[in-house]
């Protein structure tokens, strides 16, 4: 008797929570009603004269070049100057002259020397005629706060130009 009393007290307190909801419907419904989408209409699209295409017969821009194709040449001047290829580098050609510093210099039995710092923190010693740089660079001359290199740098038609730069302590690797 307690198992169906308990159990039609708990129908009736479902019976009892269940919501009513015909009020929230028919608002919703009428806010429905009341609420008109804006579409914007398509755009109106130009038509173009239709093109006719003539290149069929050259290349295809998307082609690699035919390999046949004669190649553009340069004027070259003979007799000028040129680095010596075929010489063994030195350790300071592996560098460019932004990737090293000037660290400082000393001299011993009269003979001046260079210290020179590289970008990844090594520490190389130079003389004058020393190799440095990626450009053929030479070292002409050692100061007490300087060293004056010339370098060989390409003109584009073969042959190489002189230029002179000059390292100081105050610069750094990398400027």
């Amino acid at each position: 008797m307690i198992r169906s009393l308990s159990s039609l007290l708990i129908v009736l307190l479902i019976t009892g929570c269940s919501p009513k909801l015909d009020d929230l419907q028919t608002y919703t419904q009428s806010v429905k009603e009341r609420a008109q989408p804006q579409i914007e209409p398509y755009p109106e699209f130009k038509t173009h004269p239709p093109f006719s295409y003539t290149a069929s017969t050259l290349r295809s821009p998307f082609d690699r070049p035919r390999k046949n194709s004669a190649p553009v040449a340069k004027a070259r001047v003979e007799n000028c100057l040129q680095p010596n290829f075929q010489r063994t580098k030195e350790p300071l050609e592996a560098y460019g002259i932004d990737a090293l510093a000037l660290a400082g210099n000393f001299a011993v039995k009269g003979e001046k020397w260079a210290l020179l710092k590289s970008n990844d923190g090594a520490l190389y010693k130079a003389k004058v005629g020393s190799r440095i740089g990626l450009f053929y660079g030479k070292i002409m001359q050692i100061g007490t706060d300087s060293i004056t290199i010339e370098q060989l740098l390409p003109d584009g038609a073969g042959c190489w130009q002189r230029k002179t730069t000059t390292m100081t302590t105050a610069s750094k690797a990398g400027e």
